[in-house]
């Protein structure tokens, strides 16, 4: 297991919600302070408190929207069309592994048998997150 990922689900295991873990992990490579980072995906977790989207999902799209945005629009450019193909892209591809991304459904809520556990969604979301890094 690599670094990040053995980070990740240290700090899942200490208590941060799916989205922190994913998230807190990649702090250093945007001088992202590990409390702020902590405090915006605070909400993301629980997919984003109701089950929805995995938090996992959404802590690998907030590096994504990090390493990709140009953080502000300059002289008319922008980014977040290149971004959300991006974040769609790499949504799909935690999909494709894992036959969805809604966090009811990997935990097996209605049909009673989970698909995947949280702590391997964190380790597929730090996996493809790193693949998308890598790429850049």
């Amino acid at each position: 297991m690599n670094t990040k990922a053995e980070k990740a689900l240290d700090y899942h295991k200490k208590g941060y919600n799916c989205a922190q873990a994913v998230a807190c992990s990649f702090c250093e490579e945007f001088g992202v302070d590990e409390e702020t980072m902590f405090r915006i995906a605070e909400g993301f977790g629980l997919g984003m408190g109701m089950m929805d989207m995995c938090g996992a999902v959404t802590g690998m799209l907030m590096v994504i929207g990090m390493e990709n945005s140009i953080g502000k629009p300059e002289n008319g450019k922008l980014t977040k069309a290149d971004t959300y193909k991006k974040a769609r892209e790499y949504a799909a591809k935690f999909k494709e592994k894992n036959s969805t991304y809604y966090c009811r459904e990997l935990k097996g809520v209605e049909s009673g048998t989970p698909i995947v556990s949280c702590d391997q969604c964190i380790l597929d979301a730090v996996a493809l997150t790193e693949e998308y890094l890598a790429q850049k």
